[in-house]
């Protein structure tokens, strides 16, 4: 995975999205509490950084989303957590997300976009179940829109793409 580079190093990134990095304690109570596996890639560029900005926060999709005609855009990672505000298993996590704000029960919520909660992107268990190797999908709760992004977050992270790219 390419991840030099990856992170903004700024101190509302660090205080708002960064956990300290997940034991193997930490990421077996999150994984209880969510009741999916996470996929080891995932676990691997979480134990890099846990979470924050990208400086790649765009990414290519083949139809028009609530965002713009050709991509999506994130605003940050949501750190692996059961602890940490934002964390996927954490107080503003998976769970808040689909009993507050109506997200559908299919995975993992692991990046915030813009919209302030409007949109997520999910890793999604459907058609692997529980255990298996989830693609990477966009989900915009208020168009009802879903779009299917990566096959898996690998190919998620290889394919993020900077903002300046879509001025052209």
């Amino acid at each position: 995975m390419r991840i030099e580079n990856f992170w903004e190093m700024s101190e509302y990134a660090t205080e708002t999205y960064v956990a300290p990095t997940p034991t193997d304690e930490e990421i077996k109570t999150v994984e209880q509490r969510l009741g999916y596996t996470l996929p080891s890639r995932y676990i691997d560029f979480m134990r890099g950084q846990n979470g924050g900005i990208p400086i790649r926060s765009t990414y290519p999709t083949s139809e028009a989303t609530s965002w713009a005609e050709d991509h999506i855009a994130i605003t940050a990672f949501f750190p692996l957590s059961s602890t940490h505000q934002y964390g996927i298993a954490g107080e503003m996590g998976t769970h808040f997300w689909e009993s507050e704000w109506g997200y559908p029960a299919i995975g993992v919520a692991i990046c915030d976009c813009p919209s302030a909660g409007h949109d997520l992107v999910y890793l999604d268990y459907r058609a692997c179940g529980p255990t298996g190797e989830p693609s990477v999908v966009h989900i915009d709760v208020e168009c009802e829109q879903e779009t299917k992004l990566a096959d898996n977050f690998e190919q998620f992270i290889n394919g993020l793409r900077l903002e300046e790219e879509w001025d052209v």
